[in-house]
Parts: structure tokens; sequence; C-alpha cells
């Protein structure tokens, strides 16, 4: 009796698709269903600005991280008329597993499912019912990172989505994320090329000073950061050690600051390099686009004000969580 109760045991828990056996990931691809690879999204990086969102997580929990950006962007992409996130009533309850298999699976809610074409189904609506966005997966290069981007013909305020979730992180109105590190809002994209990033750092800087109302200190301090994610490694690196074409110029940091540098000075002309207590920070991240052409490069840009940004050991979005193992997840 005892040996077929545990085989009775051993076929619910195979049929019920989250059972202990399976891998974590294979528990989360029981319950919910992950947007595929926009394809087309690079070639419409290569043609237009996107706002987006560039996540760090934990190398080889992609998925799981997908899984649980999709969460936490629906979140605070919902908003009542308080800006304050809050649930959706009218999600199912689904059964997802945390982290490991050891540990009990528990309900939990699913603010939106995810279509196959890499797009997220059920665009999010805001307080007067009008589509604010539909995010689309874009594949890449490296492990480690998600890439999710708005369509061209929309511009949410990506900086105030994230500056919202990190203050909810912090006060503990939302728990700490298991996969993803950092959310870095991406306000715009464009060529690395010197005159497409001085543009886009003068729109924005603009941007910001109109903002915040004159109300920042002269001198201005800013400081500006660049992240190429490794890409020293990539046989990439070794072509363009040998070319002087200015499709690789900008590679270089210093160059590459020189170039931001001017653009903010000649927006704030009493401007000042400050890298431990800046008023507003440049990031440009590199983003390695899997299916564009080799010459190609496409950077998102954001100029973000102190509150968002940590400065040792380097300049960079504030993390999600304190608690990243080391080499556990792409800086």
């Amino acid at each position: 009796m005892a040996e077929a109760a545990d085989e009775a045991r051993k076929e619910e828990e195979k049929s019920d698709g989250v059972g202990m056996t399976m891998s974590p990931w294979e528990q989360h691809s029981a319950v919910i269903n992950l947007p595929r690879f926009d394809y087309n999204a690079p070639s419409s990086l290569l043609r237009n600005s996107h706002s987006a969102f560039l996540i760090t997580c934990t190398i080889k929990r992609e998925k799981s991280a997908t899984k649980e950006a999709i969460t936490i962007l629906h979140k605070f992409l919902r908003h009542d008329s308080s800006n304050n996130p809050k649930e959706d009533t009218s999600s199912k309850r689904r059964r997802i597993c945390t982290q490991d298999t050891d540990r009990e699976c528990q309900e939990t809610k699913e603010t939106d499912s995810a279509s196959e074409d890499g797009k997220l189904s059920s665009p999010v609506k805001d307080k007067d019912g009008v589509a604010v966005a539909a995010l689309s997966l874009v594949k890449l290069t490296r492990n480690g990172l998600l890439l999710l981007t708005f369509p061209s013909n929309m511009s949410p305020d990506t900086v105030n989505i994230v500056s919202n979730i990190i203050q909810a992180v912090e006060s503990g109105t939302v728990s700490l994320p298991a996969w993803c590190h950092r959310i870095f809002p991406i306000q715009a994209t464009c060529s690395l090329n010197e005159k497409e990033l001085q543009e886009v750092v003068s729109m924005l800087v603009k941007k910001f000073l109109a903002d915040k109302q004159n109300k920042l200190e002269r001198p201005l301090k800013f400081a500006v950061g660049f992240n190429r994610r490794g890409i020293e490694e990539t046989t990439f690196a070794k072509e363009k050690s040998n070319d002087s074409s200015n499709a690789f110029l900008l590679l270089d940091r210093n160059k590459c600051f020189g170039v931001v540098a001017s653009a903010v000075n000649h927006v704030v002309e009493d401007s000042v390099v400050d890298l431990r207590s800046p008023e507003l920070s440049v990031l440009v991240e590199l983003l390695p686009l899997s299916g564009v052409p080799n010459r190609s490069i496409i950077v998102g840009v954001s100029v973000l004000p102190r509150n968002l940004v940590s400065t040792k050991p380097r300049l960079c979005i504030k993390a999600l969580t304190s608690n990243t193992k080391e080499g556990s997840a792409v800086p």
C-alpha cells in the first residue's frame, strides 16, 4: 500500500507540471509564457531612438529574471492617480516556485502574460485607459543582461519608473528581487558616433535642467560613465584595434568622455566634472545587440539625478539588492 501511494504521489507531481524534481526554470516555464525575442527590434534600434530598460541579472538565470522583470515593471507602469503601484485585482492566481527546488511552491499573482512574438500581451494601461507600453524583448550577445524596449513612438519616463522601483525596494513595500540586480532606465538610444551622441546628450541635459527648474547649484557638477560590458574580450574589439575609422573611435573611454563632457559644457557653460558627488550623471551603455551589422554600435543614454546613482567603486545605477554574490552577475 505504501509503495502504491508513493507511486501515485510521483505521478501527481509529474502531471502537476511543477514537481519538485524539476529545475527552477522548468517550474517557471510550466506556469508562465515568456515572450520570444523580437527579431525586428535591432533594425528598429538602428533606425530610431528608443526608450528601454537594460537589466543586469544572475548569469544563467536570464529566463527567471525576465519573468521577474516583467512582473516588477508592470506593477510600476500601472499607476493610480497618486502614482503608487498597486496590484491588478483582475490578475489570475498562478503557482510558481521560488529560487530553489528544495523550497515550497507559493501562490503569487501574475500581472500580465506574454505573447510569442517578442511583445507582452495586454498592453499596460494608465488611469485614463490609454495604452502606455508594449515592451519588446531584444536578443543580446552577452549573458547576464536583459533588454526590454518600448516602441519608437512611445517615450515613457523610464527614469521616474526606476526611481519608484528603487524607493519601493528600499522602503520594503516591494520584496527584494531574486534575479534582477540593476535596472538601467534608457531615455534614448543612438549610434556610437560623435554627432549623434552629442545631440542625444544635449537633448537629455536640457530636459533634465527643465525638470529641475533652475534648482541646481552652480557651477553644475556632473559625471560621465561609459560601460562597454567586456567588449575588450571579443573578436569585435580585436577588429577595431586595427581600424582607425569613425565607427570605432568612441569605444575609447577617454574619447567618449570628451564628447559627452563637451555636450554638457555646451548646454551648461558653468559646469565642472565631479566624480564624487555629481548633481547629474550621464551614463552611456553599449548595447550588445544580436543580429546587427558588425560595424554598427548602438548605445543607450540617460541623464540621471544623484539619488539614482552610486559612485563607488565606479559610477553606475543603484543596485536593487545589496546581496549580489561576486561573479554571479554582470556589473
